[in-house]
């Protein structure tokens, strides 16, 4: 609560600054929603959809800066999850509307985007729509749970009295669908339409 108090004497910048740095971090941080309707439930006076509206950008940005970070990893990628990785980045290439669709589902619903993030790193992922569809999404989302904060965030709480041991699991689940994400093989399933898995060596050391 201090740290909240501490940067909403800044108001809506302290929020955006707040939103870019638990964004950029990969793991061990709550969901950007919590921070959001925190800061709101701490001051009702702000604008619901303004606030949506920076944090969605502070979101974005700091998404925009985590997917550098992850790109630098690239190099420890085993070889055949390399090429894996540029089949699919290539087919949503392709696709008109691929990377904002996918990129507006993950910001839109309460799939941790960190995720999607490190994939797109990953896969040298380029196109703008990438944070397009991801803003549009966060700003969307943001709004209804901005709305209905104390009627999501008690329950959530709740179920998650360690706040530590909420966010673990959830990072546990991001890091397990990095793994699935990198080890399926995108040709055969592109090509195919059936699911197989490729050698799940993520790293070559």
């Amino acid at each position: 609560m201090d740290v909240f108090e501490i940067f909403s004497n800044f108001s809506y910048f302290g929020i955006f600054l707040v939103l870019i740095g638990v964004n950029t971090s990969p793991i061990l941080m709550p969901p950007s929603w919590i921070i959001l309707t925190s800061f709101y439930l701490l001051d009702p006076s702000l604008n619901v959809v303004f606030l949506a509206i920076v944090g969605a950008t502070g979101s974005t940005l700091g998404r925009f800066f985590l997917k550098k970070i992850s790109g630098l990893f690239r190099t420890f990628v085993g070889e055949e999850q390399k090429t894996n990785l540029d089949i699919i980045g290539d087919y949503l290439n392709q696709k008109k509307y691929g990377y904002i669709i996918a990129s507006f589902l993950f910001g839109a619903t309460p799939l941790p985007s960190n995720v999607l993030f490190i994939a797109y790193g990953l896969m040298r992922a380029k196109s703008l729509s990438i944070y397009v569809g991801f803003w549009f999404g966060r700003t969307l989302s943001y709004v209804v749970m901005i709305y209905f904060g104390n009627a999501v965030l008690t329950p959530f709480l709740e179920v998650f009295k360690d706040r530590l041991t909420g966010i673990l699991l959830i990072d546990g689940a991001g890091i397990g669908m990095i793994i699935l994400f990198a080890s399926i093989n995108w040709t055969v399933l592109i090509t195919q339409k059936k699911i197989k898995f490729v050698k799940p060596k993520i790293w070559r050391f």
